[in-house]
């Protein structure tokens, strides 16, 4: 299959594109670019330098892909902005790419990143997540698999969000969010468990039990963050829910979000 050029667009001849691509009018793909097979590519994008973008995205108008980060210590160096396979990017939303921290942006496979969306630069985003409209992503955050950021969420450099969360709208999260659950409210807080996100994704009832149960122990106890690790360990058994969620922690580097209060607890 050739690739669909209009002459309008402007394709730098060393950029690399996969078979089936189509590029729209008036959009700006730059030398040091790879595009995998069956790619679309609306009109007025702008793909820059160190862009790699898998196969059978598609690239709405207005989007930037690879703009250098908005760092002040950046200072020029060779970096990366890593797209994986099947995403949807929307308008005007913007991918940087890295800096000397990590090298590289990574956005990962069938992802959805709604209309003006901000992902700066070195951030981690995993796979089957959903952005909201005008949600903002700060340098270095990390996001896993299956979060759902609601729109006009704005996140703290260096947070990490956890696996099948779901984030209230218009949240700040500047703390760490644990995975499968419901994070909410100003200051954001833990509001219980990602339930109905859990079931859509065939999380078994003893799943569920498991995950609710080590909630409760870790928000409802009155317990310090050690003292109810320790609890959770002792008093319930290892599966991988458990063991999850007691990683998540372990690792936080920011800290978690707390409860906000008795009557939002599950």
């Amino acid at each position: 299959m050739t690739n669909k050029q209009q002459p309008l667009a402007y394709i730098h001849p060393e950029a690399k594109l996969g078979n089936g691509v189509v590029v729209e009018p008036f959009s700006y793909i730059a030398a040091d670019v790879v595009i995998g097979d069956g790619t679309w590519i609306g009109p007025n994008v702008t793909i820059m330098d160190g862009a790699r973008i898998g196969k059978n995205c598609r690239i709405f108008p207005g989007a930037v892909i690879s703009a250098i980060p908005q760092d002040l210590k950046f200072r020029g160096e060779k970096t990366t902005a890593e797209i994986g396979d099947n995403n949807t990017i929307r308008e005007c939303a913007t991918i940087n790419r890295g800096t000397a921290s990590k090298g590289k942006t990574i956005v990962g496979n069938n992802n959805l990143l709604m209309a003006y969306t901000h992902i700066a630069h070195d951030c981690v985003v995993g796979n089957n997540i959903i952005i909201g409209n005008g949600s903002q992503i700060a340098g270095e955050v990390v996001i896993d698999d299956y979060a759902i950021l609601s729109g006009n969420v704005l996140v703290h450099q260096f947070e990490h969000i956890g696996g099948h969360v779901m984030i209230q709208g218009g949240c700040r999260v500047n703390q760490d969010i644990p995975p499968y659950i419901i994070a909410a409210h100003e200051p954001v807080a833990f509001a219980g468990i990602n339930v109905i996100g859990l079931r859509r994704r065939s999380f078994s009832p003893e799943q569920l039990e498991t995950i609710q149960t080590t909630y409760r122990l870790l928000y409802n106890q009155g317990m310090n963050t050690t003292q109810a690790l320790e609890s959770i360990e002792s008093k319930m058994p290892q599966t991988a829910e458990r063991d999850t969620i007691l990683n998540f922690i372990k690792t936080s580097e920011r800290g978690i979000v707390r409860a906000r209060a008795s009557k939002d607890m599950a």
